[in-house]
């Protein structure tokens, strides 16, 4: 069983765009509209947001959309048909990005084998310990063949890095600041020495770098020191405002990109 997180970063290790957005906003129906027009603007990974009622990493923009999405009645189980329906059309690799709570109240069992039935490739679970993923969910999510992204930030000590590289098999969330979620101008002085700090460790898997990632100018300096980066809250607030979603979308993927 392929897994196109990884067949992607097998052929590319620069300049990778994963676009985060949340399932069921604006409108309980977009989900499979925008990820369809991700993949034609150009994007390589679709980070779709399982929306929680409680997003406390997240920024306004992300804690809104989480909020609005709730309200339009989506949840997990839907999430995961309209992510079987997007597959239809998509081929590139799909990431579910969310709290550990649904998950676990979903079913983790249930959750990892319907997940992968809908193509689903990774997930990010923000607030699942190492300890608890290597004991509960590492096997699980191995015999189905899904990746865990862990996260890293400026504050993870050396060692850590190091295990969450010897445990990981797809990819590794570097995030920019020791902050919520939320689109930023540029980058400080000790994010660049963390990111050099990254790139000087030779880690074994690719990472990309997300929070504050929201233009040409960030995505590419991000791109120098890592495979990629991850946008969201800048994408987010797009969508909120966009007339014309397909049109808008390619304008945002274009600008990032070129």
């Amino acid at each position: 069983m392929k897994n196109r997180i990884k067949e992607l970063f097998s052929r590319k290790n620069s300049n990778v765009l994963s676009v985060f957005y949340t399932a069921g906003f604006p409108q309980l129906d977009s989900t499979v509209r925008v990820g369809q027009a991700l993949q034609k603007a150009g994007a390589d990974i679709i980070e779709i947001g399982i929306p929680y009622s409680d997003p406390i990493a997240d920024g306004p923009t992300i804690q809104e959309s989480n909020k609005v999405a709730l309200e339009n009645g989506i949840r997990l189980s839907i999430i995961l048909e309209q992510v079987k329906e997007l597959r239809k059309t998509v081929n590139i690799p799909i990431i579910l990005m969310g709290y550990v709570n649904p998950v676990m109240q979903y079913g983790i069992e249930r959750f990892a084998r319907d997940a992968a039935a809908a193509g689903v490739d990774g997930v990010i679970l923000p607030d699942l310990p190492m300890d608890a993923y290597l004991e509960d969910y590492k096997q699980l999510f191995s015999e189905v063949n899904i990746s865990n992204a862990f996260l890293i930030s400026p504050t993870t000590s050396e060692a850590r890095i190091r295990k969450i590289d010897q445990e990981t098999d797809g990819f590794i969330y570097a995030v920019s600041a020791s902050s919520i979620t939320g689109a930023r101008g540029a980058f400080a002085d000790e994010q660049r020495t963390y990111f050099k700090r990254l790139q000087g460790m030779k880690l074994k898997n690719p990472y990309l770098i997300g929070f504050g990632i929201s233009n040409h100018e960030t995505f590419s300096e991000a791109s120098k020191y890592s495979s990629g980066a991850i946008v969201g809250s800048a994408f987010v607030n797009m969508l909120r405002d966009s007339k014309d979603k397909e049109k808008d979308i390619q304008t945002f993927v274009g600008s990032l990109l070129n």
